[in-house]
């Protein structure tokens, strides 16, 4: 019983606790979750990469050895070869147990060679894995920046809904209370509507104004020439013969 009721007091805590936070900084938090995410998984995908890039030189220089030791395995039968055919007993024996010494380095540098390239096929497979999976996660991470931008757009349509909300409770709540003439609110607005229609007037006869209504004129004009340089370059009548063909 004891372990139910803690139980409860837990989970009605939690959802407490989560009711209290703010959504936009849930938001942000696990878009820099997913970020930090992202960026610990390219490193390590950089680490396998440079793997492979390592074991590709490491391959290099020990086939450059398997050459080499082979090569000189040939010179020194070359020479145990002539020394036997001069009758050189000791160049025998140098050149024999020279050749013997150069076959078995050329023995272990190809079996290293073999092991190295059975580790490059391993690593080639675990770089294309990893960046496939660095390609995965950065989309998912661009999908989650697209949905935050989406949820952050709810967020301020909830805010400003909430802020409407609120408004109307407080209009209401004072409309009964205190509620104006209509007559007097149709006053004070047409007061207003003529005070900015005077503003607008006295501007308008003024040197700004009629600059001001110039320079629309001129970009009116500006647009309709370059909405007509558009159509002929698509191929397609001017506005007035399009109404006209409609009208016929």
């Amino acid at each position: 019983m004891f372990k139910r009721i803690v139980g409860y007091l837990r989970a009605l805590f939690r959802n407490k606790a989560e009711s209290m936070m703010d959504p936009e900084i849930e938001i942000e938090q696990a878009l820099d979750e997913a970020r930090k995410q992202d960026q610990a998984l390219r490193n390590q995908a950089a680490k396998v990469i440079a793997h492979r890039t390592s074991l590709e030189q490491r391959i290099e220089k020990s086939a450059d050895e398997v050459g080499k030791a082979r090569e000189m395995a040939k010179q020194a039968l070359l020479r145990a070869e002539k020394a036997q055919a001069e009758g050189d007993v000791d160049g025998v024996t140098k050149w024999t147990s020279s050749a013997q010494s150069l076959a078995m380095k050329l023995q272990a540098s190809e079996s290293n060679l073999e092991g190295l390239k059975g580790q490059y096929e391993v690593a080639v497979t675990q770089s294309e894995d990893a960046k496939n999976a660095v390609q995965q996660n950065a989309m998912r991470v661009q999908e989650m920046t697209a949905k935050r931008m989406e949820l952050l757009g709810k967020v301020q349509q909830a805010k400003m809904q909430e802020t409407v909300n609120s408004a109307m409770q407080s209009m209401n709540a004072t409309l009964d209370r205190d509620a104006p003439s209509l007559g007097k609110v149709e006053e004070k607005i047409q007061d207003r509507l003529a005070h900015a229609q005077a503003t607008s007037e006295l501007s308008a006869a003024t040197p700004e104004g009629a600059e001001a209504e110039l320079r629309q004129a001129v970009s009116l004009a500006q647009a309709d020439d370059k909405l007509a340089e558009l159509r002929a370059e698509l191929g397609l009548g001017s506005s007035g013969e399009l109404g006209s063909t409609s009208e016929g």
